[in-house]
């Protein structure tokens, strides 16, 4: 990834090669050299407009989803406890999440996150929190919402738009540079765009100085879709967060319950 050479499409490269009065000259109508180089110009931004819409065509589609997730993380602290996670999702409704700790093999958390909030049962000390939308952004120190942290789970791009400032085709893989809101996202896509295979996110804000990579793995054919079982996610800015989750018992659109029953005797904390 350090040594990509990213090939920059964009109108400003094609002109600077020329002064204005040569291309003042290039524009006479028997003057074949322009239409040339603007069909080239054309071409390639057609070629990069292809491979995009090649790319969302392969973008997970569904109405619900669950899976049970090996979770590793290490942070600035060291390696904490291995974690299992049931995950449950009705789209663009309700994430469910429950969260044991294997050397306990007992439910330490229980999650329900919807649009505007989350509520979080901390089951061992019998407490539950009601929380905006926002936590998940205090807790990642990534601009996380809803959408995202769905996508995140499914293996969608996340952070991703259409303002493609850079493309460069590999014979084994496609680079798209995009800039957001929030970030600079280098995407590697497989060669036949279908897929996503790693991110790279810089903030846009050089005074921050936070990142994100995440890498896709173990891809394998579910209901048509092209789904990642491994994911690796490393999350730097003050401090570093590496989190490596494993995938398992994989179901898309099948019917589920998201219900979350609140204990009377938990308190609010």
């Amino acid at each position: 990834m350090k040594n990509i050479l990213i090939i920059t499409i964009t109108a400003t490269l094609i002109f600077s090669c020329r002064s204005t009065r040569k291309i003042n000259t290039a524009i006479a109508p028997r003057d074949s050299s322009y239409a040339k180089l603007n069909k080239s110009y054309e071409d390639s931004i057609a070629m990069v407009r292809n491979t995009v819409d090649e790319f969302k065509k392969g973008f997970i589609a569904f109405k619900t989803f669950s899976a049970k997730v090996k979770v590793d993380v290490e942070n600035d602290k060291g390696k904490q406890p291995d974690l299992i996670a049931v995950v449950k999702i009705i789209k663009d409704s309700s994430i469910w999440i429950s969260i044991s700790a294997t050397f306990l093999n007992i439910e330490v958390y229980r999650i329900l996150i919807e649009k505007n909030k989350v509520i979080l049962l901390n089951k061992q000390d019998k407490e539950v929190q009601y929380r905006t939308i926002d936590y998940l952004t205090e807790v990642t120190k990534i601009p996380f919402d809803f959408f995202t942290l769905q996508n995140l789970l499914v293996g969608n791009p996340v952070f991703f738009t259409d303002s493609i400032t850079s493309f460069k085709k590999n014979e084994n893989d496609i680079s798209i540079l995009t800039v957001g809101d929030f970030f600079k996202h280098l995407l590697t896509i497989s060669s036949d765009s279908k897929y996503l295979l790693h991110s790279k996110l810089d903030d846009v804000d050089l005074n921050r100085n936070r990142t994100a990579d995440i890498s896709y793995g173990d891809f394998e054919n579910i209901e048509s879709m092209r789904f990642s079982n491994s994911r690796h996610i490393v999350i730097s800015e003050k401090s570093k967060m590496d989190i490596k989750m494993k995938f398992k018992q994989v179901e898309f659109n099948k019917d589920l319950s998201v219900s979350f029953n609140i204990p009377r005797n938990y308190k609010t904390k």
